[in-house]
């Protein structure tokens, strides 16, 4: 059985920069015996260093981005490319595709698309938290009267700590389908704290079928609507779609393609049905 030997020694000086490169990315990953013994690898051993370190970066990129995928919990979503940008009777394409950028992160800017039932808001919003898990951050979706109820749910002063950390952390949350429901103070009052928590830290997106000046009756009688839209829109790009539902459309193109093509009546004389 014959074992692999070391690659020849090089006399030749290391370059600093590659040196440097290669430190820094075992730093990055933890690889603290790599940077202890690295005045020991010459020429030859650096260049197989390196491709292991390819190998075991690729790795836990792929790896990190499913566990972002799943954390985000996006579910089913039309791509982009398939979005139809002829349905909505007004839209504002170009400033849906800055967005897909992801500049709005950076600055913590908060995104919000409002229009009725069945525009392409959500649609819009999964395609945005989708673009930023690709791009490395982390994001969670979920509907507000989900979250809302969740918070509202929970037990004791800690519990509800904890839930309110889970909503505040990730990078971009999105909020769907709020002014669908209304909600009483005690809800009103836990969207306050999460729109708070993230305020000017992280980026959150809202899908509402309501302008501002009706989420009064979204929220009635809650003393801090006001102070929930005013940090909603301090830092934010707000989204207007008008139009139908596109899937009320889909749904009646459905039902035309199944609909039976009447029968031809044939007009019967004296002799139908007679034996030939």
């Amino acid at each position: 059985m014959t074992h692999p030997t070391a690659p020849p020694p090089n006399t030749d000086p290391p370059d600093p920069g590659v040196m440097a490169r290669l430190l820094e990315r075992a730093a990055a990953l933890q690889l603290h015996g790599l940077i202890e013994h690295s005045d020991e690898l010459d020429e030859p051993w650096r260049i197989h260093v390196a491709q292991l370190l390819d190998w075991e970066e690729d790795v836990r990129r792929q790896r990190g981005l499913e566990r972002r995928l799943g954390a985000a919990h996006l579910g089913k979503f039309k791509p982009l490319a398939d979005f139809d940008w002829a349905w909505p009777a007004s839209i504002d394409r170009a400033g849906v595709n800055t967005l897909m950028a992801l500049g709005f992160m950076d600055s913590a800017t908060n995104v919000i698309l409002v229009g009725p039932n069945g525009v392409g808001k959500s649609t819009l919003a999964q395609n945005l938290a989708h673009r930023a898990v690709l791009a490395g951050h982390s994001a969670r979706f979920v509907t507000a009267a989900k979250m809302l109820n969740d918070l509202a749910a929970q037990d004791g002063a800690s519990a509800l700590e904890r839930r309110l950390r889970y909503y505040a952390r990730p990078e971009l949350l999105v909020l769907d389908e709020l002014g669908y429901l209304a909600y009483g103070n005690r809800h009103a009052d836990l969207l306050f704290e999460i729109v708070n928590r993230r305020y000017e830290r992280h980026a959150t997106i809202i899908t509402t079928n309501r302008p501002f000046g009706e989420w009064s009756e979204v929220f009635p009688n809650a003393p801090c609507v006001v102070s929930i839209v005013d940090r909603l829109v301090h830092h934010s790009e707000i989204i207007v779609i008008e139009g139908d539902s596109y899937r009320m459309h889909e749904a009646k193109t459905r039902a035309g393609r199944k609909k039976p093509a009447p029968r031809s009546r044939r007009k019967l004389g004296p002799d139908a049905g007679a034996p030939a």
